[in-house]
């Protein structure tokens, strides 16, 4: 069942509108003027609110514009007795949702609603999920270790200079790579990853740089690369140190002059991208093996950033677990558990190899095979 605010300054509208959405099993609200209808709006939330456009004291114009400035969320529909294309046109501009004429003709009411529901229902949605994003990149510990990287984060994220981000395997990279886009002025363009390691490298180009129709026997269409997806906005470079060296000197190209060329084309184009890399291997050995290019290197680390090992910060251990024990017991739909102070004491002292990543398994296995309390027994026997 739905919640609707219904604002118009004659009776039978309203009634008539409140019977029909009441005959669909919703809830209504009513409002005479313009100035009701807004106090009822910042006093209650509505999935959608429908109002007139002709009113004394405050018109539908002026309420949609009040209810734009204090973030009212719910789609709002219009209804005009003297409508026309101007007016429609006027609303949508001002961020109505839709724009209904009097006499209300009941498919078209319905068809509104229904839209309007579905609407609301995918902002929920969408708020939810980026809950839940905000909740996997966050970089969980107060040791000295983790408050540099974060200071670190603070001072780079708002640049556009390129980062190097350096750790093993499970350290949290990319969650550093998501915490630098976060905050930095490229936050609403685009954040394209790649995992250099997890493609081909005779892949690898045209994946980066796009290709042309026909450019070799697979291209059957043309191709986007990730450098243009990126553009205005920021790329991820994860696993660099596995990339091709031939890959490496295209990339180069990109970063000495911000444009690129797709496979099997001889066209420049421009591009402006922020890149931030990542690589749990030693660059400088692999640039003496000759595995990576020296001034490819030289160009990526302009802000270089470690990221410390788990049994370099064991103290936020506690943390971690507390964090993970809350995210998996509501991915899981299962009642929040909690670790006794023997298990995490037990746990703090193991050798975490495969770091912050190792931690989170173990602790979802001792989530879904332990009791209500996990203990220090249930870490002997499961983890």
């Amino acid at each position: 069942m739905a919640k609707f605010l219904i604002i118009d300054d004659e009776r039978s509208i309203r009634n008539t509108l409140k019977d029909i959405l009441e005959f669909e099993k919703h809830q209504v609200v009513l409002a005479e003027n313009g100035k009701a209808g807004l106090d009822a709006a910042l006093s209650a939330s509505f999935d959608v609110i429908f109002s007139d456009i002709k009113m004394p004291e405050m018109d539908g114009i002026e309420l949609l514009t009040a209810l734009k400035e204090q973030e009212v969320e719910a789609p709002v529909v219009m209804i005009s007795g003297h409508g026309n294309i101007d007016t429609a046109v006027d609303c949508i501009k001002k961020g109505a949702f839709d724009f209904i004429e009097k006499p209300i003709d009941l498919n078209r009411l319905l068809i509104t609603v229904r839209n309007a529901l579905d609407i609301n229902s995918l902002v929920v949605e969408t708020k939810s999920l980026k809950r839940k994003i905000a909740k996997r990149h966050q970089m969980i510990g107060a040791s000295i270790a983790i408050e540099k990287v974060r200071m670190m984060i603070e001072r780079v994220a708002p640049t556009d200079a390129r980062v190097l981000i350096t750790g093993e395997n499970g350290t949290g990279k990319e969650v550093v790579a998501r915490l630098l886009y976060e905050q930095s002025n490229r936050v609403n363009a685009p954040f394209v990853e790649v995992n250099c390691a997890a493609i081909p490298s005779e892949l690898i180009e045209s994946e980066l740089f796009g290709h042309e129709k026909g450019a070799f026997t697979s291209a059957i269409k043309q191709r986007i690369g990730k450098f243009e997806q990126a553009d205005t906005g920021t790329i991820f470079l994860d696993e660099i140190g596995d990339m091709s060296l031939s890959a490496q000197t295209k990339v180069l190209r990109v970063l000495q002059e911000n444009e690129l060329t797709r496979v099997g084309s001889d066209k420049s184009i421009k591009v402006n991208v922020r890149v931030i890399a990542a690589t749990n291997k030693n660059l400088k050995k692999e640039i003496e093996y000759g595995n990576f290019r020296e001034d490819l290197f030289h160009r990526l680390n302009v802000i270089p950033i470690h990221v410390p090992a788990l049994d370099e910060r064991k103290e936020d251990i506690p943390l971690l677990i507390s964090h993970f024990c809350e995210l998996i017991c509501s991915e899981q739909g299962i009642q929040l558990k909690r670790f006794d102070a023997e298990a995490i004491e037990k746990l703090q002292t193991r050798a975490w190899t495969g770091n912050i990543r190792e931690l989170r398994n173990v602790v979802e296995r001792l989530i879904i095979l332990g009791g209500l309390s996990i203990s220090a027994d249930d870490v002997e026997m499961f983890a």
